[in-house]
């Protein structure tokens, strides 16, 4: 039950209906952690994901009262498949199809390699595989967005809210640090728009900062950073459909997963988005305020995620514990920048 951080165990059991007073003290504690988070971010440059992770950390002790569980729950839960949802409104299959066909083979073979470097290395510190996926997973597609779509995958079946709370810790610390040193590597380098905007767009995990990232090396890479990111985030809907898939025939899946759908709902609602978006493009100021929507959305949801973690087990784990998204962000870098040289 401690490891049931997205309420999948208790899924198909029936539950009281809640009414929605309920989950107002633990919503309203979450959503005061998470303005507090981008408050920091704002004023101090930090990752506002790690902002929110640390303020929600340091606020873990609240998860002992019962009132504020189901409010913490709902957060974490279901505003975090609302957001990814969202997510779609700002991508369209054209800007995939910009990226052109060597490209985009390139980048779909580099996120493969990074995801099974995650699984190997977990495997070599005799980590469970599920894990290696989880860390594989968030850093090849999109960090801390992918890592909770994965694990309302996986479930409370492999993974304890603790080893979940390292990977998140460790995809924004990394992602933070590739936004400072990638650029400056590929000038060094002296990597030409394209070849800088593809190797940061490809290998920095958080959409904010790759893009962030390209802009800071020049306007040209930042513009084929954004596509190259953005088609990796879209690529984050096959890639749960197939892991749902894998889990659901091993029997491995969570039990909602496994019982009700082959396809997670939250998954469907993304590429009608994104369809929708390439179809009838939408107004940029929808896409704006979806955009907006959305990365509150998924700050909440990581706030709670880390309020609801106990500390005490987050603690106990070691190094060990960032091995696989370590390797996979070094692996992640050195297939980008090969890559970003040979197209």
């Amino acid at each position: 039950m401690a490891a049931d951080l997205y309420g999948d165990l208790l899924m198909d059991t029936p539950q009281p209906q809640r009414r929605w007073q309920e989950r107002v003290p633990g919503m309203a504690m979450a959503v005061v952690a998470s303005l507090a988070a981008a408050w920091l971010s704002d004023h101090y440059g930090a990752p506002l994901v790690l902002m929110g992770l640390l303020i929600g950390l340091s606020l873990s002790f609240v998860s002992a009262e019962p009132k504020l569980v189901p409010g913490l729950t709902f957060a974490s839960h279901t505003l975090l498949r609302v957001g990814i949802v969202l997510v779609g409104m700002q991508i369209t299959f054209a800007q995939i199809g910009s990226l052109g066909i060597p490209a985009f083979a390139a980048l779909v073979g580099i996120m493969a390699m990074v995801l099974l470097t995650g699984i190997l290395v977990a495997r070599l510190f005799k980590q469970d595989v599920m894990f290696g996926l989880l860390a594989g997973g968030a850093t090849a597609i999109c960090g801390a967005s992918a890592a909770l779509a994965l694990w309302s995958l996986i479930g409370e079946k492999r993974i304890d809210q603790a080893r979940f709370t390292i990977v998140l810790v460790g995809i924004s610390v990394a992602s933070a640090l590739a936004m400072s040193f990638y650029p400056p590597i590929a000038e060094y380098l002296g990597l030409t728009d394209r070849q800088a905007g593809f190797l940061i767009g490809a290998s920095i995990h958080d959409v904010a900062q790759a893009i962030g990232g390209g802009f800071s090396f020049s306007r040209g890479a930042g513009e084929v950073a954004t596509i190259v990111k953005l088609t990796r985030v879209t690529l984050l809907a096959p890639v749960l459909a197939i892991v749902a898939l894998v889990l659901r025939n091993q029997g491995m899946a969570a039990d909602g997963v496994a019982r009700r759908m082959q396809m997670p709902w939250f998954v469907l609602g993304f590429l009608v988005l994104v369809g929708l978006n390439t179809a009838l493009p939408l107004p940029a100021q929808l896409v704006d305020a979806s955009h907006s929507l959305s990365k509150a959305l998924l700050l909440v949801s990581v706030t709670a995620t880390a309020m609801k973690s106990q500390m005490a087990v987050l603690l106990t784990q070691g190094w060990r514990s960032f091995a696989p998204v370590i390797a996979a962000t070094l692996v992640a870098f050195a297939l980008s920048l090969g890559a970003a040289l040979i197209l």
